[in-house]
């Protein structure tokens, strides 16, 4: 049975981390590299670094941050935000990434993805997939940091991205991001039931039940940040926890 994955995200605006709801009112949370350390020390089994500013800036993802946390950093690396083409994506590589998501370039050219895996590997093409909840039900996907509604049904768009060469898919529900009120749950089964490939839940945890019940929904991994990065837990703490209602995580 494969391990779950706990993995703190770094939004990063101008070289610093920061956190919102929604991407608004963000508020300093400190210098990536020094967070990505404590997280690895923690027990954190990736890192997620995505730059909240670079596709509505119109501007590529700093490399300068990604290689400043790759010099303190061991485990796997996933960099998003402005990746438009293969090209930027084998920047990020270079810089000290393992994989790249991809949001906005994916929903208006599916096949960048599949160039992607092609050149790189499908370990490296992950889909970046924000989801905002419709009034008559299902999800549709947002992209430009949730200022564009595509009119793309958030499932279908998932089996197509799985079909192009998404070698996993970091799912965000938009409605939750940064609320802290628990993930989507019912987002995460549908997307679950609808592709093999992993799924990393993300927006609205607050607590490590709220990552056991995006487990038992259907998640490969849980993604979080205010509850890190303000020091009300660890890593190691909520991986102990979670291990004890039977969660089988890697230890520390």
């Amino acid at each position: 049975m494969l391990t779950k994955r706990v993995i703190p995200c770094l939004d990063v605006r101008d070289g610093r981390v920061v956190k919102g709801v929604r991407f608004q009112g963000l508020r300093d949370a400190g210098d990536p590299a020094e967070r990505a350390a404590a997280y690895e020390a923690q027990g954190a089994d990736e890192l997620v670094l995505l730059d909240v500013s670079a596709t509505p800036q119109g501007r590529r993802t700093t490399l300068e941050t990604v290689a400043s946390v790759r010099a303190v950093l061991s485990i796997p690396l996933t960099v998003g935000g402005g990746v438009r083409d293969v090209e930027d994506a084998g920047r990020l590589l270079e810089a000290g990434a393992d994989k790249v998501g991809v949001n906005t370039a994916a929903v208006a050219d599916p096949d960048v993805l599949t160039r992607i895996a092609g050149r790189f590997g499908r370990q490296c093409a992950i889909l970046a997939l924000d989801a905002a909840g419709l009034p008559a039900g299902g999800w549709e996907v947002v992209t430009r940091s949730g200022t564009l509604r595509t009119g793309l049904d958030a499932v279908a768009w998932a089996r197509r991205a799985a079909d192009a060469g998404a070698g996993e898919i970091l799912l965000t529900s938009w409605d939750r991001d940064g609320t802290r009120q628990g993930y989507d749950l019912a987002l995460i089964a549908a997307i679950a039931g609808a592709v093999d490939v992993p799924i990393i839940a993300s927006g609205g945890a607050d607590s490590a039940p709220h990552m056991r019940d995006a487990f038992r929904a259907g998640a490969d991994a849980v993604l979080a940040a205010s509850i890190f990065h303000y020091g009300e837990t660890t890593v190691g703490q909520v991986k102990a926890w979670l291990a004890a209602q039977g969660i089988e995580v890697r230890p520390e």
